[in-house]
């Protein structure tokens, strides 16, 4: 094959496993010389050294010994013989140690079983004799035993110890020249192995300069050329083949992009005429919704008085002339008054919808627990009619509009009160917990319920599920709610999940520097009037009508 087509990664593998063959067999070299050298070390420390203490310390005993055999005598006195004795046990220990040293040496391993036999014919020609005259004849005849003969002998015993002393230097010597020329193979060879190293990696660099990063710096200039607009500048094909693909899907990169560039130029003009009709269309939304909102106020605001008037009028007429005219027209009359206060109703109630989020006294710390103390006292006389009970528990401190606030538990409150079950007490409980950012808080009550279908439709504005004569209103209350909760940056829903009465919750974000492990505790109860609110027995605060 030829060598252009060789990929980069087959072009570094290849010299890897070179590189790495022969590194491996430097190791392999430099793993036996390490190992012969070690065995050296470890003969020259644990038996040539000792073997030539031992040879020293042979000769010595051996010294001794004669040296108190003579001293013995000369004077008789057992103590002289001390030495001769220790010596003797001496020169047993050391032979034995000597001798299970010489293992892997049979030339010195038979020169001390030729010491171990001179020594013990030393002592069973001279010795021994010298003691057992000593013991027998006296001194004067032991000393008669020295003569040329047994120096001689000892001579003899001395020279052979010395003759080991000399082979066991030459087998040190020996040793220790094996260790030196291992340990220099072992030089040899890490600074072969460093030298290979270093070739290597000065190739290497050679290498990827000329393969990679002179095709790869080059490709990168052509690149920066068509990153700067030149979209119809063709990809030149260098270097090893996986820059040369490279080098295609960047030139097919470049294709597409100019063929996408030209359709984005076609599409940013339909775009930027489009999107000035939707500016225009945006402002004239924005000014009509602004427009509309006016009006509303305006046309609510200016319908105040004369609605006030007719109401007015009509509750005159119904007091002066109530019974006067026939039956029919007392009706006709009445109704005209209902009219007239239910339309004052809905007009102040579109009126406060309006104002939500337009007239603000801006957002302050507003303690929930607080709040309920109002509420409290705003529904008490819903709540006596109705024999009803408000609780609240767990409410927390939130960032808001304290009258919106209100408004809105007011509203939740009463609804609770007014959708009552017949002749069953109205109990309506506020409670809150966190949710990460946000607190939820549930008011529930013991109420009519709302069906699945119909949650999302109490939210609508003027929208009823019941005739009012059921219950009274004007089917704005929550719609004024949704409208509060989402000005605060919350969000207001029905759990479908509660089937006994009905449980409405809203989100309220949590205070900014408020900790998260912070958890409100029960606050006082709303107050009736200038009473102190009960408390039951579970902790939980309440206020009964």
């Amino acid at each position: 094959m030829n060598g252009r087509k060789w990929t980069l990664r087959r072009r570094v593998t290849t010299m890897c496993v070179l590189i790495g063959v022969l590194l491996a067999a430097l190791a392999t070299i430099g793993v036996v010389q390490a190992a012969q050298n070690r065995t050296h070390l470890d003969t020259l420390l644990n038996k040539s050294g000792p073997l030539r203490t031992g040879s020293e310390a042979l000769l010595g005993t051996l010294l001794d010994q004669e040296t108190g055999v003579r001293g013995y005598a000369v004077s008789g006195d057992p103590v002289d013989l001390v030495p001769y004795q220790r010596g003797v046990e001496q020169e047993r220990d050391l032979l034995t140690q000597m001798d299970g040293l010489l293992t892997d040496e049979p030339d010195i391993r038979r020169r001390v079983g030729q010491i171990r036999e001179q020594a013990e014919q030393w002592r069973a020609v001279v010795a021994v004799p010298v003691i057992d005259t000593v013991n027998t004849s006296g001194t004067g005849a032991a000393q008669a035993l020295f003569d040329e003969q047994s120096r001689v002998r000892f001579d003899v015993l001395r020279a052979e110890v010395q003759q080991l002393q000399e082979e066991i230097l030459a087998l040190r010597n020996e040793i220790a020249g094996d260790a030196r020329q291992t340990g220099n193979t072992l030089v040899v060879l890490l600074v072969t192995a460093a030298a290979v190293v270093l070739i290597a990696a000065g190739a290497l660099i050679l290498w990827i300069n000329r393969l990679v990063i002179n095709p790869v710096t080059v490709l990168a200039g052509q690149v920066r050329l068509i990153a700067a607009g030149d979209y119809q500048r063709d990809i030149e094909r260098v270097g090893p083949p996986e820059l040369a693909r490279l080098a295609e899907d960047v030139d097919g990169m470049r294709r597409r992009i100019a063929a996408d560039l030209a359709e984005v130029r076609e599409a940013r003009t339909r775009i930027e005429w489009i999107n000035s009709q939707l500016q225009k269309q945006a402002e004239e939304l924005v000014r009509s919704n602004r427009d509309l909102e006016q009006f509303a106020y305006v046309a609510s605001h200016d319908l105040q008085e004369p609605l006030r008037k007719v109401a007015s009028f009509c509750q005159l007429l119904q007091r002066r002339y109530a019974g006067q005219l026939d039956e029919r027209a007392d009706q006709y009359i009445a109704f005209a008054v209902d009219g007239a206060q239910r339309m004052q109703r809905l007009i102040n109630d579109l009126l406060a919808f309006s104002r939500i989020g337009r007239l603000t006294t801006g957002f302050t710390d507003v303690d929930l627990d607080e709040v309920m103390t109002q509420v409290a006292g705003q529904t008490e006389a819903a709540r006596q009619y109705a024999s009803g009970e408000v609780t609240w528990s767990d409410l927390p401190v939130v960032h808001g509009e304290e009258p919106l606030l209100t408004n809105l538990l007011v509203n939740l409150v009463s609804n609770s009160i007014k959708f009552r079950r017949p002749d069953v007490p109205a109990r309506v409980h506020l409670s809150a917990r966190r949710t990460g950012d946000e607190w939820e808080i549930t008011c529930q009550d013991n109420g009519i319920g709302i069906e699945p279908e119909f949650a999302d439709k109490i939210f609508v504005i003027f929208q009823r599920l019941h005739s009012k004569d059921a219950y009274p209103g004007t089917g704005i209350g929550l719609a004024i709610g949704k409208k509060i909760v989402e000005y605060h940056g919350g969000r207001i829903w029905v759990d479908p999940e509660v089937t006994e009465g009905t449980a409405i919750r809203f989100t309220l974000p949590v205070v900014a520097d408020e900790p998260a492990a912070d958890e409100p505790g029960g606050s006082d109860a709303a107050d009736t009037g200038d009473d102190e609110p009960a408390q039951r027995p579970d902790g939980v605060k309440e206020t009964v009508a």
